[in-house]
């Protein structure tokens, strides 16, 4: 399955054409997709009227930096400012992170969205991407406000995704503009970055978003096209829901090659489904879906 991105507020006639395709299962959207609560949402019922069958329709809502669409919606804080309260007053905290992940999910839902990627739990350690994206810098901080999370995604209805496994946060690079490697061993990461996707997953996490990052102690392939960290998911975290990769137009997904290329090797490692946000890359992609 192929969750690919539009590149405007009305659908295109190839992109109609594009969702005909039988490896398309989901659409992705950005800013670049919203004018207005209402446009969004007729564009999300063109959008399953385009489709001859079900379709996942998602964003990054996650509040603070990472917001796609604001006018008419609650301004969310970032995640950071939750990790900052927790410090003082846990039990707040957990609340707050419950009531954030409530009022998101409920605002995406009610305009026709299924699935908001969230919550971030990676460490916050000075990542370029992350930053106040994530938590707190503590994992067991993170363990327990992520799983406040899910638990408020829940209530609304709506299912939650961990990213970005197994840990994107203890590294310095972007992965949009850079690769990235993590030279920590096993029991490391397993001590510190995994501590909140273990305790995520226990929360009932009905998804899992890869990392485009390496770690060459555990296993030389980026972790959305290892096998190693997806059998890892599965076989000792017990993880049996949705595994996705992060968008392969980012640079450090080209380590593997073409389009084709980077599809075939997250499939391959395990990847149930992957994303290809820029719809400049989706024409290829649906070549390589042959």
């Amino acid at each position: 399955m192929l969750v690919i991105g539009i590149s405007g507020t009305q659908l295109k006639s190839e992109e109609r054409d594009w969702l005909t395709h039988p490896g398309v299962g989901g659409v992705i959207l950005f800013t670049r997709n919203f004018a207005s609560r209402e446009q969004v949402s007729e564009l999300c019922a063109e959008l399953r009227a385009a489709a001859p069958g079900p379709l996942i329709l998602c964003v990054d809502q996650e509040g603070g930096p990472v917001q796609r669409f604001r006018e008419g919606f609650s301004a969310l804080p970032e995640l950071s400012r939750l990790g900052t309260r927790f410090d003082t007053d846990a039990a707040g905290a957990l609340e707050a992170a419950r009531t954030h992940a409530w009022l998101m999910a409920a605002e995406i839902r009610a305009i026709g969205l299924d699935l908001s990627f969230a919550p971030v739990v990676d460490l916050k350690r000075g990542n370029r991407a992350i930053g106040e994206r994530a938590f707190h810098l503590a994992p067991g901080i993170v363990a327990n406000l992520g799983a406040a999370y899910v638990q408020g995604m829940h209530a609304a209805g709506m299912a939650a995704t961990l990213k970005h496994f197994p840990g994107h946060g203890s590294v310095l690079e972007d992965t949009h503009f850079d690769t990235a490697i993590d030279p920590r061993p096993l029991e490391v990461l397993e001590a510190e970055d995994l501590l909140p996707f273990r305790t995520g997953i226990s929360a009932g996490a009905e998804a899992v978003m890869m990392a485009h990052v390496s770690y060459p102690s555990v296993d030389a392939e980026p972790a959305g096209y290892s096998r190693f960290w997806i059998d890892y998911l599965r076989r000792t975290l017990k993880f049996s829901g949705v595994v996705f990769s992060d968008d392969i137009g980012m640079a450090a997904a080209e380590s593997a090659g073409g389009i084709a290329a980077r599809l075939h090797a997250h499939y391959d490692a395990g990847c149930d489904s992957v994303l290809v946000c820029a719809p400049a890359l989706v024409p290829d992609a649906l070549t390589a879906m042959r």
